[in-house]
């Protein structure tokens, strides 16, 4: 069974910077689209970022494009969110999710794997 474990979340001022981290395991990293999502105290959870496999492709949503950048390192099995210039409406446990394939997509329902989580605040 897959496993993603999330790490560098914490509190930060608003403006300030976050990387975040997920290790994965149990699955052949390269072959898997690797996601970002969010979610908020009674929100439901949301797409952030997502990459293909071999990191030529990314996808943003319209609220994180130009602060977040996702990238990810297959010899070390790792996709990272490099989070700018961050906001209060950005805090939200963040979630790290897996999909085996050659399609990115943005729907929760498309992932098959996730992480426990890590808590981002952002303070004003």
């Amino acid at each position: 069974q897959v496993q993603l474990v999330e790490s560098g979340g914490g509190l930060v001022q608003a403006g300030g910077s976050l990387r975040l981290s997920c290790a994965a395991s149990r699955l052949t990293f390269s072959m898997y689209v690797m996601g970002w999502f969010r979610q908020a105290p009674g929100k439901e959870r949301e797409f952030v970022a997502a990459i293909s496999g071999n990191g030529g492709y990314t996808y943003y949503a319209n609220s994180v494009k130009g602060r977040f950048t996702i990238s990810r390192d297959n010899a070390k099995n790792t996709v990272y969110l490099h989070m700018n210039s961050l906001k209060p409406e950005d805090t939200a446990v963040y979630y790290c999710a897996a999909d085996r394939g050659i399609v990115v997509y943005t729907a929760v329902a498309m992932y098959d794997s996730w992480g426990q989580g890590t808590q981002v605040t952002v303070s004003s």
